[in-house]
């Protein structure tokens, strides 16, 4: 889905959201420089693997969070991971770098991506890039897990950072 597709899924599951245009941006840092509504629910997303290549990870947390990628291993049990490449997010999401989004997981035909999503938006709300890195987002949490859910893949929610 691109963007337009992504809003019209949106709109056709009955989920409300906030549409933010603005400058492509790359990183946390580009988009700091971007006045946004509501910057405590502003996500920031790491695609991960593990060693093995064979399982692969959304982890989502706010925007002003550091993720300890050996940490968040241990914590889940998981092995060892490392960030995937740019082929394996185009691949399985159908994203570049700098768009990743937990709506992309709704591209992953083959339902490979877990999402952890950290605690920190239980209840609340949560702003993602909508396939695309121009815009932002911004919906329930309960939604976006319920969508990824009913897509069929795996959500965690937990405490991260």
């Amino acid at each position: 889905m691109n963007k337009q597709e992504t809003y019209d899924f949106l709109d056709r599951s009955g989920i409300g959201y906030e549409i933010t245009e603005h400058a492509a941006v790359y990183n946390m840092a580009e988009l700091a420089e971007v006045p946004l509504p509501y910057p405590e629910a502003d996500a920031k997303n790491l695609f991960v693997r593990d060693d093995k290549k064979r399982n692969y990870y959304l982890i989502t947390v706010q925007g002003d969070k550091h993720v300890d990628l050996k940490a968040f291993r241990r914590q889940h049990g998981l092995r060892n991971l490392s960030f995937a490449s740019a082929e394996d997010l185009m691949e399985i999401m159908g994203l570049i770098p700098g768009a990743v989004t937990p709506l992309g997981i709704l591209n992953d035909e083959g339902r490979r991506v877990e999402l952890f999503l950290d605690e920190a938006f239980a209840g609340g709300r949560v702003g993602v890039h909508p396939n695309d890195n121009t815009a932002t987002v911004w919906m329930r949490t309960d939604d976006l897990i319920r969508l990824v859910e009913e897509h069929g893949n795996a959500v965690h929610v937990t405490a991260i950072g």
